[in-house]
């Protein structure tokens, strides 16, 4: 077994192990993927301002998200197609987050359903929901996740339309792949991918299969999520939505100042700075350098939590330090997923866990919650070099 001591580690383990299409459709964005890069290397730029002969005992990396006590400020993003990265894949991430103490967010498009992982699971997670044309599937749907009793609804608002990636169309992605010669040749080179693919059920869409009308097989579901992600979703839909689930909502894809007063006065109870991990809008800027504008628009009048190229603790700690309540990870997860499976997640909650812990105890600071703009070196115009 190799030894983990980074994100990186697991990530050469998911290229080495999961099937090429499902490697790529995570570790991709749209057009020419600049978004996607600087979701990541923005956060390089700033840096951690080491402070000493401070006390550093009794640390704590405990928070609230929504008011859901965390054993750190850190949610697992919804990942379409978490199930093809490792079989049953959307179970393993939700019993990791469980055990570790965060909270898990299941998208529409799992391959495990509502039901499959609330059978699994003892504590409630939280559902992620894109609206679609068919509202009769998004009703289904939402009255599915309040049965499996999920704690919050995360709205997704920033892929009304779809954005074009390059790597998953010139892959064929789909759920299960396709068989053509070039897949194959692929597949047999993973073997323990293809033995956990055979010893489960869960190889399409589960939320979708059986619950959208006239979807019944591969065919029919590709049909319908090309036509279904509707391009009308407005405030007014939002609105229906929020009145239905009637529970903690959450709005994700928030990248715009006004934007987030918008959601603010809405009565969401937190919304996410996300640009959809640089895999909608090729050009917009990185989650992390929207942040404090966003913050300051909103002030203390609704959680802003925020995702986008954290790869470490101490990418969690420069968002907290400038005003996130608390983060998401998707690609991170999804890496210790792919490389092994329910424990290469909690490897990757653990990585994180511990780099955000030593590097604020040597920013000073023993209380995640105390993190301010203050344990941050930040160049000089970074905020204010695009108006």
């Amino acid at each position: 077994m190799p030894v983990i001591t980074c994100i990186e580690d697991l990530k050469t383990l998911h290229r080495r192990r999961t099937p090429k299409m499902f490697y790529d459709y995570a570790e991709s964005g749209s057009y020419t993927e600049q978004t996607f890069r600087e979701n990541s290397s923005d956060f390089a730029q700033i840096r951690l301002r080491q402070r000493v002969a401070v006390d550093m005992s009794g640390r704590s990396t405990a928070s609230e998200m929504i008011g859901e006590k965390v054993a750190m400020p850190v949610a697992l993003a919804p990942v379409g197609l978490t199930g093809m990265q490792s079989a049953d894949g959307e179970i393993k991430a939700a019993r990791a987050a469980e055990k570790f103490g965060v909270p898990y967010t299941l998208s529409t498009m799992s391959i495990c359903s509502i039901e499959d992982v609330a059978a699994q699971t003892q504590k409630p997670f939280w559902f992620q929901l894109y609206v679609m044309r068919d509202e009769d599937f998004v009703d289904g749907v939402i009255a599915r996740a309040k049965a499996a009793t999920c704690s919050a609804l995360v709205l997704t608002l920033d892929l009304q339309i779809l954005g074009q990636r390059h790597k998953d169309l010139k892959n064929g992605l789909s759920a299960p792949p396709k068989l053509t010669l070039p897949t194959l040749i692929n597949l047999a080179t993973k073997w323990r991918w293809g033995l956990g693919m055979l010893g489960t059920r869960r190889r399409t869409f589960g939320n979708i299969v059986g619950h959208a009308k006239g979807v019944g097989n591969m065919g029919s579901l590709n049909s319908w999520t090309n036509e279904q992600f509707d391009p009308q979703l407005d405030w007014s839909k939002i609105a229906r939505i929020r009145d239905q689930w009637g529970g903690k909502l959450i709005l994700k894809g928030i990248l715009d100042a006004e934007d987030a007063r918008i959601a603010a006065d809405f009565g969401a109870d937190a919304i996410v700075v996300s640009n959809h991990g640089g895999r909608q809008l090729d050009g917009a800027l990185s989650s992390i350098r929207m942040l404090p504008e966003i913050v300051a628009a909103v002030g203390d009048r609704i959680e802003v939590h925020m995702d986008g190229g954290i790869r470490s603790g101490q990418d969690v700690l420069k968002a907290l330090a400038l005003g996130a309540k608390s983060t998401y990870i998707g690609r991170a997860y999804i890496n210790g997923l792919g490389a092994m499976g329910e424990a290469g997640v909690t490897k990757a909650l653990e990585v994180i866990h511990k780099e955000l812990d030593i590097s604020m105890a040597l920013c000073g600071e023993r209380d995640v919650t105390a993190l301010t703009r203050d344990n941050l070196l930040i160049p000089d115009g970074f905020f204010d070099r695009y108006h």
